[in-house]
């Protein structure tokens, strides 16, 4: 069968999972020195709706493509207006029937004139396209060049004899979106077609240098294997020979240069290819890791026999070791804890093109935020991430192109796909093989468990025994089988309790590949993770999913963008918003989670040292650094205002041990009061990652001392009283600065007037309900129960309220409401019992006292507390509590407590999907007011025991029906929630539930809060 120029036996090459390529080279190092022409930019083309409607001729140099659109190369066609991107996570986007596709396939027709420089006439030509999704088809001057399969790595051909120097040339190719290697890229991301990654023309002599394998020890050993080659125009004679030279960081040569022969004469039995070997001993190496990242360069020459340089290449090198031995993994025989992420290679408006200066911000972003490793899911990587990992420090899991979700459990044990996964797999060790961030090889996601994976598990170990394998699907049913395949236990999404179970009776360590699914508001337990993580053996960390939310820019019809997901360009089959599930958004700003990632990765902890005021041990938790590597300073607040703060010089402390340090405060003169000690950590020295003096983590805690309340009023003098005025609907409350009405028949503060200004848009209400994050439940359907379903049936938004009583009484003279509530759900026999008092002081603020008594048919809360509305002027925000950022029970260790500010505006949290967001925890007051200014009128809220609060202009209704962010308009007045109670937010979408403590149980619930004008509080010292 003859196919566009391409003779072919038996069916379509895009439905033949037994044809991975055709004329495609072997896979080889990522090397630079040989002269490259690029050919990015603009290409012409056009789309057909299948491989078989291609444009007869296009291929050929003389084709008309006057007409034909262009496009950006790199760059997807789904992104640039033909065809559309989909999003699925589990299922196809078509159904499926391997290894055929639909007959809708859209297919990329491409083509550009290019030229090839005079000076490469008579040397070997080699054309390469760096990613296609997800076949390629190539042609040069009107000839059938290649084809290649396996959309995330390069595809490289000959074209020597196929190209005309020093005169123009014609390259065609074809980008079909479905085949049968869709079925092995079945990921979680979304489904693109196109030229993703650079496209270039690179030249060598005829006899070149095909690879270099290098391997360098910790122990300073290295050694190295230069394979050569050569062309069908010449067979090199024996003379040949390569130089193999090691330089340092600073480029001058370390120890001898090396030089071996090339053998070209096959002797029989002995022969092991055209290749030199090399073996230097370096003394006193400067070993690589994630926190020192000593880089050496290799350069490697090719001589003729005259001695004539053909050839230079070169790679940079680390000299480190990994290994896994007993439950550990180790680096450099030490064991090390993995801070990762997840990471794929996205741009929200390129899709899959990311250029080398977004990859290094990214690096850049994770190791700021305390990351040290990242999962290259689920497919490798841009090589250049690979490079700047390398450079800065990160440890990287090298993922296969390999993921047949939708066919988990048959495509593994299917032997047409066989040479697919041997291919991928081989082709990525044979890539990647240098860099010596890579620290584990992966052999793809979520595809089972077969014959297949343990043949690819067996060629890598063989190529590759200086790395260990993981692989989740050798683990899935049996933690302790998959031996052949893993040799780390790598589970998804598994619960701490199974964990620490699973580190008893494992022989081998467990690092998570996935955990703490991203999504919306979320990550709860993520300390309780870590805490694991540090104090149990054979637990050494996870990768978080993910990095991004993965939502691509759309413009709308008015004009305006919105970051778009599944549905959102009309996708028959797709899976919602499960794409968002990121701790950046997709402009890479960081979510709040990142702050609580900073602080539990942070490289030192502080903790007191009981009874010993200003006593604390200081533990170096970094695996390879002393802490000379920082430096410290200090803060000692009482009620949030600093009154000490200075630096702080502990003795340089070595990777994992511990010392005890001294405050220079002179605690006597330290006032009473609530006091505070931070500690802060800073980058002692710039690195490629962050300036001199970066903030990388801080400790906080509380001095036991002679502590007063917080919660403090001024005195008002004998003489004053609070005048009460009643009528038959109200009763009406007067004392200093401030004037209360509270509505007899509901029993509610219905008006609040500070300065003849109405401060209350809605009364204080009991409250039940939040808008549900993604983690209580997908607000589009996905087949999940949740527990946002169950609130929902319980009728939490919307429960009706009856007030049973309402009485005037007196206590020390002043005047007490008591109102008794009663509020149900859609459940007629699960009732709510609220009793409320509230006391009218002389000096104008009012103490609620809260009683809420809940039914066993309430079983699991969202959260016990007050909402209100107060009005638009009140719209800036201070608090004494947890921030800046939002902060919730399972998620506030990274949220340090103090003085804050802000604006009500600025506490809208973007999440793609709408949902509940800006609380804060463990506040002691907070305060509404009109301006910045201290004689401004506002509230405050506060309390003798902590609370928390969120203060928006989006109210909770709101937030439940809004779909994407865009959606959202600031409402008028600000929604402010006073919580006793807020359930965690946990990771279900994707993982377990937060844990039991931080669920609201049926049972009684008592609190107080007082409300003040701010006029009347003493200001903060």
């Amino acid at each position: 069968m003859t196919i566009l120029g391409f003779d072919l036996p038996g069916a379509r090459p895009w439905e033949t999972p037994e044809l991975v390529a055709i004329n495609r080279l072997p896979m080889r190092s990522s090397m630079s020195a040989s002269p490259v022409e690029r050919l990015d930019g603009e290409w012409r083309f056009a789309i057909a709706n299948s491989p078989d409607d291609a444009v007869p001729g296009f291929t050929e140099p003389g084709f008309n493509d006057a007409d034909w659109a262009q496009v950006a190369v790199p760059g997807l066609f789904t992104m640039q207006g033909f065809a559309s991107p989909i999003y699925t996570n589990i299922q196809m986007p078509f159904r499926p029937r391997p290894p055929n596709v639909p007959a809708d396939n859209p297919t990329g027709l491409y083509r550009r004139s290019f030229s090839v420089p005079s000076e490469w006439n008579d040397r070997r030509v080699v054309l390469h396209f760096g990613g296609a999704e997800s076949v390629l088809f190539v042609w040069v001057n009107g000839v059938a060049i290649g084809m290649s399969k396996d959309s995330r790595l390069a595809a490289e051909f000959d074209v020597s004899d196929n190209v005309h120097f020093g005169g123009n040339n014609t390259l065609a190719a074809m980008v079909v979106r479905w085949s049968d290697a869709s079925y092995v890229e079945d990921q979680d991301q979304w489904w693109h077609a196109g030229l993703h990654r650079e496209v270039l023309l690179y030249s060598t002599a005829h006899t070149y240098i095909a690879d270099v394998h290098l391997s360098a020890a910790a122990n300073g050993r290295l050694t190295g294997r230069v394979e050569i080659a050569w062309d069908m125009k010449v067979k090199p004679d024996d003379g040949w020979t390569v130089d193999m030279e090691l330089l340092s960081s600073k480029g001058l040569r370390v120890g001898r240069k090396l030089t071996k022969p090339i053998p070209c004469a096959p002797v029989v039995n002995e022969f092991e290819g055209y290749v030199a070997r090399f073996e230097m001993q370096v003394p006193k190496v400067d070993r690589w890791t994630h926190e020192t990242p000593n880089l050496y360069r290799v350069a490697v020459t090719l001589r003729d026999p005259a001695g004539s340089v053909v050839e230079v290449e070169s790679c940079r090198v680390g000299f480190r070791d990994t290994e896994v031995r007993g439950q550990e993994f180790l680096l450099n025989g030490a064991p090390v804890l993995i801070y990762g992420v997840n990471r794929h290679d996205f741009d929200p408006d390129t899709g899959r093109v990311v250029t080398e200066e977004q990859m290094r911000a990214d690096i850049v972003l994770l190791k700021q935020f305390g990351f040290n490793a990242v999962r290259a899911s689920h497919s490798p990587n841009d090589p250049r991430l690979l490079d700047i990992c390398d450079e800065l420090g990160m440890l990287v899991i090298d993922e296969a192109n390999i993921e047949n979700h939708a066919l988990n459990f048959s495509l593994c044990h299917d032997g047409r796909y066989l040479e697919q996964v041997l291919q991928r797999g081989r082709r990525m060790v044979q890539r990647d093989k240098n860099h010596p961030c890579v620290v584990m090889w992966s052999l793809g996601n979520e595809s089972g468990y077969g014959a297949n994976h343990d043949a690819l598990a067996g060629w890598i170990r063989h190529y590759d025994p200086t790395r260990p394998l993981h692989y989740e699907g050798a683990i899935m049913f049996d933690w302790h089988g998959g031996h052949r395949a893993t040799d780390v236990v790598c589970p998804m999404y598994p619960t701490i309790a199974a964990i620490k179970a699973g580190a008893k009776s494992l022989n081998r360590p467990i690092i998570l590949c996935e955990y703490s699914h991203a999504m919306g508001n979320s990550n709860g337990t993520l300390a309780e993770y870590f805490d694991a993580f540090q104090n149990t053996f054979g637990l050494q960390g996870g990768f978080i999913w993910e990095f991004w939310d993965h939502g691509l820019r759309q413009r709308l019809p008015d004009g305006s963008t919105r970051f778009s997901y599944g549905g959102d360009w009309g996708e028959r089959n797709h899976d919602a918003n499960f794409c968002c599930d990121g701790v950046v958004w997709p402009d890479r700003t960081p979510k709040p989670v990142m702050h609580e990632h900073r602080y539990l990765a942070r490289p030192v902890s502080f903790e007191p040292v009981v009874g010993r005021a200003g006593r604390a041990r200081i533990t170096n938790r970094q695996f390879f650094l002393g802490t000379d590597s920082l430096r410290f300073t200090f803060e000692v607040a009482v009620e949030g205002t600093v009154v000490a703060k200075g630096r702080l010089a502990p003795p340089t402390i070595a990777p994992r041990k511990s010392a005890t340090v001294t405050l220079p405060v002179a605690w006597s003169a330290v006032p009473a009061g609530e006091c505070v000690v931070t500690i802060r950590q800073r980058v002692a020295r710039g690195t490629g990652w962050c300036d001199a003096g970066f903030e990388i983590g801080h400790d906080q805690w509380i001095v036991e001392r002679n502590t007063r309340s917080t919660t403090r009023r001024r005195q008002a003098a004998p003489r004053a009283t609070t005048q009460v005025v009643a009528s038959p609907r109200q009763w009406r409350f007067c004392s200093e600065g401030l004037e209360s009405v509270v509505d007899r028949t509901t029993g509610r503060l219905s008006s609040l007037v500070i300065d003849a200004t109405e401060v209350l848009a809605e009364s204080p209400r009991l409250t039940l309900w939040r808008a549900p994050i993604d983690n209580d439940g997908l607000k589009l359907a996905l087949g999940k129960f949740t527990p946002f379903a169950r609130w929902r049936e319980w009728g939490l938004d919307a429960l009706s309220t009856t007030c049973v009583s309402t009485r005037l009484t007196r206590r020390n003279g002043a005047p007490v409401v008591t109102s008794v509530h009663q509020l149900a759900g859609t459940e007629s026999k699960a009732v709510v019992h609220h009793r409320q008092q509230m006391t009218f002081n002389v000096d104008g603020s009012i103490s609620f006292a809260e009683d809420v008594r809940i039914p066993d048919r309430f079983a699991d809360l969202p959260r016990i507390g007050v909402r209100l509305q107060v009005a638009s002027r009140f719209d800036t925000l201070r608090w004494h509590g947890r921030g800046p950022h939002e902060c919730y029970p399972d998620r506030q260790r990274g949220a340090a407590l103090g003085i804050h500010q802000s604006t009500v505006a600025d506490q809208y949290v973007p999440y793609i999907m709408p949902q509940e967001h800006g609380l804060h925890t463990d506040t002691r007051w907070m305060e509404l007011v009109v301006d910045s200014s201290r004689r401004s009128a506002g509230i405050r809220i506060s309390s003798s025991q902590p609370f928390m609060f969120s203060a928006l202009k989006h109210s909770p209704e709101q937030l439940t029906v809004a779909l994407h962010d865009v959606e959202l308009k600031p409402e008028a007045n600000t929604t402010l929630h006073i919580d006793h109670r807020h359930r965690g937010l946990g990771s279900a979408s994707c993982g377990p539930d937060t844990l039991d403590q931080y669920r609201i149980r049926p049972g009684r619930y008592r609190w107080t809060w007082l409300l003040s004008n701010r006029e009347t509080v003493p200001p903060t010292r």
